[in-house]
This record gives structure tokens, sequence and C-alpha cells, in this order.
């Protein structure tokens, strides 16, 4: 936690200047350029080469500062305060290559090396699901071997996708092989849809993750699930990552591949909130597709559940 003698940035108020104006940056916070200092940081990362639908990723970080201007800095239901006792600031994009994916996830762990270095934690806005994994070898760097509360369609362990071994369908299987996560300590939900196979989400079962299918959660609060997962993911550092496409397209249609039958919005607060207490590490939403959306609302969602993220971190007091 920052020293408090050091004035803490503030989001930009409605009354200061109108929520239609000034520059978008997330949550009209400062906009600084490195971590340092930081105990916690938004950071874009503009990319989408591991896409295997429809592109368009590239452009959620800055829709997702657009619509966040509506934010403002206390959290009415959970009474979350983060920006009375962390330095949180909007450290812009991470610079990828557009035409190397090998080259922008070597850019991406390099940039998050840095972030992390000395403690700060990152909130990502992407950017496809491929981000997921030079971002985890950056944490498992600084902090060991990671939990992970994953919400998504998709379980995205495929071994390869047109023989590629990196893409947004693998991240979760290269994190498992090259020993980045605490498997015991992995939990998906949402997952759903078709398969390539009736055993797809069974090698996730076999790592010892424990998956919960969407149909486990129609109809229901996330609230005593998250119980269970916090007992279970207790312990030690814990990150989340967050495909908008977890929710049904009918709330968030801006994504490359989505599926029908998702969580609902609700939902998706009861299992951010319900992370409240964990030593989470950072957090990522990702797959935001803005052509897909003309109204924003995809965005839009992205933003309050980005703030929702900042709002469990270690160290947030509640008023």
């Amino acid at each position: 936690m920052s020293n408090t003698a050091i004035p803490l940035y503030q989001p930009l108020g409605g009354n200061d200047m109108p929520r239609f104006g000034g520059i978008a940056t997330m949550m009209r916070l400062p906009h600084v350029p490195s971590s340092a200092g930081l105990d916690a940081c938004f950071v874009g990362v503009p990319f989408d080469l591991g896409t295997s639908n429809r592109s368009g990723a590239r452009f959620g970080p800055r829709q997702i500062r657009t619509e966040s201007v509506l934010l403002r800095p206390y959290n009415m239901a959970t009474r979350a305060a983060p920006f009375d006792a962390l330095q949180i600031a909007d450290i812009g994009d991470v610079a990828i290559n557009p035409y190397n994916l090998m080259d922008s996830i070597h850019l991406i762990e390099t940039a998050y090396n840095n972030i992390v270095a000395e403690g700060c934690k990152p909130i990502t806005l992407g950017g496809d699901h491929t981000i997921a994994l030079p971002i985890l070898r950056a944490l498992h760097r600084k902090y060991g071997k990671i939990g992970l509360i994953h919400v998504d369609a998709h379980a995205d362990v495929n071994d390869t996708m047109f023989g590629e071994k990196i893409a947004h369908g693998t991240p979760f299987r290269r994190a498992v092989e090259e020993g980045l996560l605490d498997c015991d300590r992995v939990v998906q939900i949402g997952l759903r849809g078709t398969g390539y196979t009736a055993e797809d989400f069974d090698w996730c079962r076999d790592q010892g993750f424990k998956v919960v299918q969407v149909e486990e959660c129609w109809g229901k609060s996330m609230t005593p699930l998250m119980a269970e997962i916090r007992t279970r993911l207790a312990g030690g550092p814990v990150y989340i990552s967050f495909d908008i496409d977890g929710i049904d397209p009918a709330y968030a249609p801006g994504t490359g591949t989505p599926e029908i039958a998702g969580l609902t919005v609700p939902q998706a607060l009861e299992i951010i909130r319900g992370a409240w207490g964990l030593d989470i590490v950072g957090a990522d939403i990702v797959e935001v597709a803005p052509p897909y959306d003309a109204h924003g609302t995809t965005a839009l969602l992205a933003a309050n559940l980005a703030f929702e993220m900042l709002c469990v971190l270690p160290g947030v007091p509640r008023r």
C-alpha cells in the first residue's frame, strides 16, 4: 500500500469535466508512463492476432476506456473504496507488434515483468485471450504458481489451432505445461457450447481444475459457488481471467466467438465480488471486440467488470 503522505490519484469527477469531455483514460484517471510507485494499474493490450473467428479485440482497450467515463470512485454495492487507499493510474497500452504474434507475446511478457516487479497489480484491458499466457508467465516469475478464476464460454486448452501452439484457444494448456498454474487452485466457470469431441472439458478436470459448466449456473446465484471457490483457492496468489464471451451475447454481443445461453451480468458481478478476500495479484477482461457492438454496451460492461476487479484487490477498504 502506498505511503499515505503521497496524494492518491483520483478519477476525474463529472462536475470537474463533463463526462463526454477530456481524454479517455480508464475511469479518467491520470495517465502515467510506468507502474513505478503504483499499487495497481490499468493497462491495455491491443492485440488480436490470436483470434480464430472475428477479429477486432485490438480495439477493446480504447473502447473500454471510452465507456469507463461513466464510472465513479465508490462501489455502492460493496462499499469498496479503492482510491481511498491505493495508488492507481492508467499506464497506457503495451506496444505490440501487429505483424508478428510471437514477437508480440515476447513484448507483452517483458512489459508485465516490469509492471509486476515491484508489486503493482495489473488490471488488463484486452485484447484476445492469447495475452493471458505472457501475463501468467510474468506473474509466475514474481509470485510462483498461480491460482486462477477463469470465466469463459471456452476452456482455451486446445493443444494447437491450425498447427499453432499459441493462440487464443491455447493459453491455459500452455500455462499448465509450463508449470505456471497451481492446478488444484484453478476454477473455470461458464464453459458451454459445442465441442470437437465429447471429452473436450475433461482434459481440464484431469489436470485438477474445478469445471463449472454453464448449465450448473442457470437460474442460480453464484454466491454459494464462490464461497466454495474461496476456500479452494485460498492460501496463494490468484489471477482472474474474464473472457467477455462468458456472458451471454444478449448482454455482450461485441466479441469474436459468441456462444448462446451464457452467464448473466448479475452472475458475473457475483463471481468477481465473490473473490473478495483472496490474494488477487492481477486480473484481465478480454475479447471485447467493439466492431460487433455499435452501441458500446459490451465495452461498458467490460469497464464495469474491470472496476469490480479493482475493488476486490487486497488492501481495498470498504466504507
